[in-house]
C-alpha cells in the first residue's frame, strides 16, 4: 500500500514536471470549475501539481484553502492514482465552492481518473494476443 502522506516524492516539483503533463496528457478529466490533465510516470506513487492563478481564484486566502482541500483529497484517493502524474488547473468559480462541495467534486473526479486508468491496461493485453494471430 502507498503511504498517505503527502511528501515531497508525491509532488510535481519542477516546471520541466508540469510541461510533460500539459504537453501529452494521457488522461483529461473536466469537471465544474477545473480540468484534471493527467499522464502516465512509471513510479509507485502518484505525483500531483497544482495551478491555482490569481487570474481564476482571487484571494490568496481562497488559493490556500483550495490548494489543502484538493491536496486532502489526494492524499485520500492516492491509493488509487498510482502511477499517474496529475496537474489540477483551477478556472474561475472554483474559490466559490464551499469545502464539502470541494471535496464531493474532487472525489469524483479522483474516481473518474482512475477509471480511465484501469480500461486502457484492461484492452492492452488482449490486443496485445491479437497480434500474433493476425
Amino acid at each position: 500500500m502507498v503511504s498517505r502522506g503527502f511528501s515531497r516524492d508525491k509532488r510535481l516539483l519542477t516546471p520541466r514536471q508540469f510541461k510533460a503533463v500539459f504537453d501529452s496528457p494521457s488522461g483529461k478529466v473536466p469537471g465544474r470549475n477545473v480540468l484534471l490533465l493527467a499522464r502516465n510516470n512509471d513510479l509507485d506513487h502518484p505525483r500531483l501539481g497544482l495551478v491555482i492563478g490569481k487570474k481564476s481564484v482571487k484571494l490568496s486566502v481562497e488559493r490556500n484553502r483550495l490548494k489543502r482541500q484538493i491536496r486532502e483529497t489526494f492524499r485520500q484517493s492516492q491509493d488509487n492514482l498510482t502511477g499517474w502524474d496529475i496537474v489540477i488547473v483551477a478556472r474561475k468559480g472554483l474559490g466559490d465552492l464551499e469545502n464539502v462541495e470541494l471535496a464531493q467534486q474532487f472525489n469524483k473526479l479522483w474516481k473518474r481518473l482512475a477509471r480511465s486508468k484501469t480500461s486502457p491496461e484492461v484492452a492492452v493485453p488482449s490486443g496485445v494476443s491479437d497480434k500474433p494471430n493476425a
